[in-house]
């Protein structure tokens, strides 16, 4: 990752308080070059500190990492013109942004203004620069958050996707905790049930003030309306599809456009949990105890541990949360009791299971806890010679689906995607995914017919998938035989 360069930023200096600044937040890595006498004061993780004239051009020319900005900011207006000089010929293809230090001549400010892309004089645009330039992305992103939450009018409404994981209850939680911390009033809810006996004990043992909602009206009593862990109104939520979104935090791909004031979608992150830990540390609010645990556990549910779908980022959050956590809390929310449910629907899961090009599929029939699917994709996919699974079953009218991937070329979120959008909605990551599909067009569950529906449910999920797969896996071999142009490999 390329560096950010800060000259002569002595301790006390404005670039020494925006070198402290960037280090917090961790954006990139942060390379000091002073003659300060006093650098050693500089923070030393994160930032690499070199005691050195950074007006000397040659000294500039033994930085060997790459360099992604540079910012002047001496206190002294006439050596910051110096040190650009300097700047301007070492590193003329990068943006140079020079402060204009402590009361500028309109001179002194001219002759950096053609040394420096951009020279910032003290108070708003100084500030405005720390956001933009220094900080990065996160931290305009926090503070986007932050204004909105503030200026909620009213009361927020946190809405969970159906039947919440460990990642949605977190991550709810959080950002409601967010506005409460700018006297913003917030409710976390859901529609559905919390049958998994992990995510009961998550909240029974965190106390987590969670609302459960029986009818979508309910939500006309919210003055904004926030999704977390899913991105669209009607889609795994009982929301109207018209539903006005302010907010939207998730990390997984969406289905199609997102709509929103604040509108946070990056599928390259292991769970929404870490999203949130990272607002919290751009906005410098404090993580309590009990949220700090439920996201931990968040992050590590969504990443199965940290062996799936996960970035540095991801790794990073879970550090920080750590030491605030209630460790002893963690180990009664992972070590809860089975239902008998529970290990009926895992039977079902392995008495029904069929294996074909290394894909096991299971339709397990009507369901009675949905959760139960994903912990049966989970085990099916420790099967020997199994890299994916594909666990459904039906209940309320709607075919419900699980579906893993490991250690394959098979994206099975793609995959569920071009599959099932067509007769319903899906949607997940490279390795864990899931799709719900009426169940009206396949007929009618009654209680007579359970045998023959579920015949005909697997035929047709069975069908599709393979059938999806197999394309993509065509089309995955037909790439593989071209070069980098496009062109057929001659050898």
């Amino acid at each position: 990752m390329p560096s950010r360069l800060l000259l002569g930023c002595g301790a006390g200096t404005v670039g020494h308080a925006l070198a402290e600044l960037a280090r917090e937040r961790r954006e990139r890595r942060i390379h000091v070059v002073t003659a300060d006498p006093e650098q050693r004061e500089f923070p030393r993780r994160g930032v690499t500190v070199t005691a050195a004239d950074p007006a000397n051009p040659a000294v500039l020319r033994k930085i060997e990492e790459p360099i992604a900005s540079v910012f002047v900011g001496a206190d002294s207006p006439a050596r910051n013109i110096d040190i650009a000089r300097a700047a301007n010929e070492v590193f003329a293809d990068v943006p140079i942004v020079a402060y204009g230090g402590r009361e500028p001549t309109d001179e002194e400010l001219r002759r950096l203004e053609e040394l420096a892309d951009t020279v910032l004089e003290q108070g708003a645009t100084l500030r405005g620069h720390v956001n933009d330039t220094v900080l990065g992305r996160p931290a305009r992103r926090a503070q986007g958050l932050h204004r909105l939450l503030a200026n909620v009018d009213g009361t927020l409404g946190v809405i969970l996707h159906d039947n919440p994981d460990p990642d949605a209850i977190a991550s709810g939680i959080a950002l409601a905790r967010l506005a409460r911390s700018v006297d913003t009033d917030a409710r976390t809810c859901y529609f559905g049930d919390i049958s998994h006996q992990e995510n009961r004990a998550l909240v029974n043992l965190l106390d987590l003030d969670l609302h459960e909602l029986e009818e979508p009206e309910e939500v006309e009593e919210f003055d904004a309306i926030a999704l977390v862990d899913h991105s669209l109104p009607g889609v795994n939520d009982r929301l109207p599809e018209e539903t006005r979104i302010d907010v939207v935090i998730d990390h997984h791909p969406s289905a199609g456009p997102v709509e929103g004031h604040h509108v946070d979608v990056r599928s390259d992150v292991g769970s929404t949990s870490t999203m949130m830990v990272e607002y919290f540390r751009h906005l410098e609010v404090p993580i309590d105890e009990t949220t700090a645990t439920a996201l931990l556990f968040g992050i590590r549910t969504d990443t199965d541990d940290f062996s799936r779908g996960l970035v540095a980022l991801d790794f990073e959050a879970a550090a920080e949360i750590v030491p605030l956590a209630d460790n002893a809390v963690l180990d009664q929310i992972e070590r809860p009791s089975v239902t008998s449910e529970t290990l009926e629907t895992l039977a079902r899961a392995i008495r029904n299971s069929r294996v074909r090009d290394r894909v096991c599929t299971s339709c397990i029939g009507r369901l009675r806890d949905r959760d139960a699917l994903a912990q049966s994709a989970d085990r099916l996919l420790n099967m020997e010679g199994v890299d994916a699974t594909l666990v459904y079953g039906f209940r309320d009218g709607t075919v419900y689906v699980s579906a893993r991937a490991r250690g394959t070329e098979v994206d099975i979120g793609e995959t569920l995607r071009d599959a099932f959008d067509q007769i319903g909605s899906a949607g997940g990551h490279a390795g864990m995914a899931g799709a719900q599909i009426p169940l009206g067009f396949l007929g009618e569950e009654t209680e007579d017919n359970e045998r023959l529906l579920r015949h005909i449910v697997a035929e047709v999920i069975d069908e599709r998938f393979f059938e999806t797969l197999s394309s993509r896996r065509r089309e995955s071999i037909q790439l593989s035989d071209t070069d980098d142009w496009g062109y057929p490999d001659p050898f």
